[in-house]
Parts: C-alpha cells; sequence; structure tokens
C-alpha cells in the first residue's frame, strides 16, 4: 500500500530528521516548504522526502500544494514538528483502505506536560462543540493527523487556504455524506517554535478562519434547497446536523 504524507512546513529543520525516519515504510513524506529560512527543503531532500516549494503563506496553501503533487491513492497529514508520531498512521490508513470511515482523524492525547498550551486546547475544545452542532459528527478534536482517498479530497475543491483549512475539509466531508471518525494519537512537545496554537495570538487567528467557516456553513445549510448529500455505506459517526450554535453558548458547553 502507497500512502503520501504531507509534511507543511516553515522552518522545522530541526524537527524533520525526526518525522521523516519515522514514516513506515511505503510511506513517502511530501514536505511543502511554506518559506523556511532554515535550511528545512535542503533536509528534507537529504533525507528522501520529495520537497515542493509553496510561495503562497498559509497552512491551507501548504496542505493544497502537497495534495496537488501527491500520486499515491491514501494520503495523510502530519504535523513537521515531531509533536506527532508517523508511526501511528498506519491505524489510519487501515480504516479507510477497508471501508470503516472515510476521514480518519487522530484525536491528540498529549504525552508530555506542556504539549498542548491550554489556551490552544480551551480553543479546540469549543470548536469542536460548534462543529458537532453543525455537522453532527461525534469529535473532541480538529488534529492535523488524518488520511483519506486522494481522489476523494480533490473531489471535495477546498478553498481555505489559512488555518480553517482542516475544519474546512470536515465540513465538506460532511456535506459530501463522508463518515468521519477519530482515534487516539500521542502528542508530545514540539520540535521549535510554535506558527500558530503556540502563541495566543495564532490561536485567536485560527480560531478568527474557523468560526468564519462554521458560519458560512450554517448560512449556506439554511439556503440549500438539498440537504447534505447521504452518508456512503453506513451511518458511522455522522448525525444529523443541527443549527443555530454560538461560540458564546458552546463556551459554557465546554466549561460544564
Amino acid at each position: 500500500m502507497k500512502v503520501d504524507v504531507i509534511l507543511p512546513c516553515l522552518d522545522e529543520a530541526d524537527a524533520l530528521p525526526t518525522v521523516i525516519g519515522r514514516l513506515p515504510d511505503g510511506y513517502r513524506a511530501i514536505v511543502v516548504d511554506n518559506g523556511s529560512t532554515d535550511g528545512s527543503a535542503d533536509i528534507a531532500r537529504a533525507l528522501g522526502a520529495l520537497v515542493v516549494t509553496e510561495s503562497r503563506r498559509g497552512f491551507g496553501s501548504a496542505c493544497a500544494a502537497g495534495v496537488e503533487a501527491a500520486t499515491a491513492e491514501y494520503v495523510a497529514f502530519c504535523d513537521a514538528d515531531a509533536s506527532m508520531d508517523p508511526a501511528e498512521l498506519p491505524p489510519l490508513v487501515r480504516r479507510v483502505a477497508e471501508g470503516r470511515t472515510d476521514l480518519a482523524l487522530g484525536r491528540r492525547v498529549p504525552t508530555t506536560p506542556g504539549a498542548w498550551a491550554p489556551h490552544a486546547r480551551f480553543a479546540n475544545r469549543v470548536l469542536a462543540v460548534l462543529m458537532h452542532r453543525a455537522t453532527g459528527y461525534r469529535l473532541r478534536d480538529l488534529g492535523p493527523m488524518r488520511v483519506m482517498r486522494r481522489e476523494d479530497l480533490v473531489a471535495l475543491d477546498l478553498q481555505d487556504r489559512r488555518s480553517g483549512y482542516p475544519l474546512e475539509m470536515v465540513l465538506a466531508a460532511h456535506a459530501a455524506g463522508w463518515r468521519v471518525d477519530e482515534s487516539d494519537i500521542g502528542y508530545a512537545q514540539r520540535v521549535g517554535d510554535s506558527k500558530v496554537t503556540g502563541t495566543l495570538r495564532g490561536t485567536i487567528n485560527a480560531v478568527r478562519d474557523m468560526t468564519r467557516l462554521l458560519r458560512e456553513y450554517r448560512q449556506e445549510a439554511r439556503t440549500r434547497s438539498v440537504a447534505p448529500g447521504p452518508v456512503r455505506r453506513s451511518a458511522g459517526s455522522t448525525a444529523p446536523s443541527a443549527s443555530g450554535s454560538t461560540a458564546a453558548s458552546a463556551v459554557e458547553e465546554v466549561r460544564s
């Protein structure tokens, strides 16, 4: 089984040897260099990765460039900062390959103190509540480790090129009737400085992007003449979508 693993990269020179070195046999690293100045691209090439240069800044831009470069039947996403272990990808791939789900997500479980900043973890939980209300998916994380068939992902035609890309993927999957589930993966202290959720400003920007997408999705759901597509094979973790949620009520739900 061939799997392309997309690794969005911005100054991850110190982490790349660990990440690429932990890839299982048959898993190809596609490192998308999104403006690194620390030699990340050269290190990735020396380690045997396919390196793609994406000059347009943004997590979504890097992900989209990786998808375009991928050729394997299955594509996976993983952070390039060594916070997650690529060796945990095969169980997610198997769930998709065996037809048990269409999008397999890794639910992050901290393995070291300080691995997940409190403000980022709280923001993730709030967004998970809002996502559940919008889609019915019983998910507790919007984690970056995920697996799906490349052909299916391309068909979703994702447009976000900023921090909202992971959420747009789930919302588009819901509209297409995908089954989506998650399973635990380890989450360790990242190597190097965080560009997004490790800082309060980065977390705020990510939340802003994602709440915008949720708002637009609810608005579209109210005006659609046709409901989201039927679930492909079985109900799985998909439930009827809910509407009318707000960030404030989601915060209260998380706190309770």
